[in-house]
């Protein structure tokens, strides 16, 4: 989860520095994503199973949201439209801070259950 994390991170806030879009951001949102579906798959290997509640739903939520970022910053990229290429990372600001939501719950429940 911690790779997510990693790389879902330094992809919108390098896009988010370098003032543009670049190859090299829509790949981290892509590893970023396929780390968070690999956790999340082993989260419910580890629990026995998937048990709906909030935490689900805001990561189910999360996962939606990452796979529709990702696929968005590429179609983006594919178009090279300058305007869009520099507000693409600006966007990418507001979808990182919706996904960290779940994430974080997640880190507090798994802390408290730890308990």
């Amino acid at each position: 989860m911690f790779a997510a994390l990693a790389f879902y991170s330094a992809g919108v806030w390098r896009a988010f520095f370098a003032g543009q879009l670049k190859a090299s951001h829509v790949a981290f949102y892509w590893l970023g994503l396929l780390c968070d579906l690999s956790g999340t798959e082993l989260m419910r290997r580890l629990a026995g199973g998937l048990h709906w509640n909030l935490h689900t739903a805001t990561g189910v939520g999360a996962l939606v949201l990452m796979l529709v970022h990702a696929l968005w910053a590429t179609e983006v990229l594919r178009r090279k439209q300058q305007p869009t290429l520099r507000t693409f990372p600006r966007i990418s600001i507001t979808v990182w801070a919706i996904w960290l939501i779940p994430f974080i719950t997640g880190l507090m429940l798994g802390s408290r259950r730890a308990l």
